[in-house]
């Protein structure tokens, strides 16, 4: 089996100063990539800024014989993502990879969530991710090839106690990534997304013991791959964590159809054993499924 190399490769990962992002720029360096080490500096809320953390990274990338060049902007604004990327461009002329990588925690029960606390995160994670994405699309568009690898989280998949903001940016981001794989497609433009669990500064008071076991370390092989010529996939979700690495997907069951009329909510109750069963459900890849598993259901 060959190395994966990405000689003549740009890459920008977002909120590289540190946890997994830094593993991603050090070990996408290594293999040859030419890195933007995108990263605020700012604490884990959001709050402040410095340059060191970015700076820090390219230092190690470029000791190690690597080519990296820092960018402090914030993914939270139109401008911000138009800079990071222009970053990329102006130093190396051109964008290769992106991993959506940057991200901060407002964590407060729902009740208690204040629509400041709400908008700072979708700010960072959702809107962060569309903002470095969109200048970086356009640019992967006109050469034809790209990767993209975006960060969501099983708060937001599956669910967590203490962060309906995070979870609804995080599941935003199935969304905007499915899209972007939709719309790459004819491109050669592959976007995934990945679930990870690993200790960094985000998480660690969170994962209590378990968090020796998780180390980002563990998250960057799959990250690697899913950036490299060699994946074909796209439109998928991953989880990872500690050395597993599996697939999560959205599917669709068959569910119960009503072809004569409109169905009564009573009817609805008579046959919800049959809507809620999985059966033999399958997994969309576009819109276009579900509109032929309408059509099906509907036929005679």
């Amino acid at each position: 089996m060959s190395e994966i190399r990405f000689d003549e490769r740009v890459a920008v990962i977002t909120g590289a100063g540190g946890g997994l992002g830094k593993t991603y720029a050090l070990e996408l360096a290594r293999r040859g990539a030419k890195v933007v080490v995108n990263d605020l500096g700012g604490a884990s809320d959001g709050t402040g800024g410095s340059s060191s953390m970015a700076d820090q990274v390219v230092k190690e990338i470029e000791e190690a014989g690597g080519t990296a060049v820092a960018n402090y902007d914030s993914v939270s604004t139109p401008e911000g993502g138009e800079a990071i990327i222009k970053t990329a461009v102006d130093h190396y002329g051109q964008v290769d990879i992106v991993v959506n990588n940057a991200g901060i925690l407002r964590d407060r029960s729902f009740v208690k969530l204040s629509p400041e606390e709400l908008e700072i995160v979708i700010d960072v994670h959702l809107k962060g991710a569309f903002f470095v994405s969109q200048p970086a699309f356009r640019v992967m568009k006109e050469r034809s090839y790209g990767r993209i690898v975006h960060t969501s989280s099983g708060a937001g998949i599956f669910g967590n106690f203490g962060q309906s903001n995070y979870g609804a940016a995080k599941m935003g981001l199935v969304g905007l990534s499915n899209v972007l794989a939709v719309e790459g497609a004819k491109y050669n433009i592959k976007s995934n997304v990945i679930a990870p669990i690993a200790k960094t500064r985000l998480t660690e008071e969170l994962l209590g013991p378990m968090a020796d076991k998780l180390e980002p370390g563990h998250v960057t092989p799959l990250v690697v791959y899913l950036c490299s010529e060699q994946n074909e996939e796209t439109h998928c979700i991953y989880d990872v964590g500690g050395g597993r690495y599996a697939r999560i997907f959205i599917g669709m069951a068959p569910g119960w159809t009503k072809k004569d009329g409109t169905a009564t909510a009573e009817e609805i109750q008579a046959n919800f054993a049959q809507i809620q069963e999985p059966g033999d459900y399958i997994i969309g890849t576009s819109i276009a499924d579900e509109m032929k598993a309408v059509m099906a259901a509907l036929s005679d």
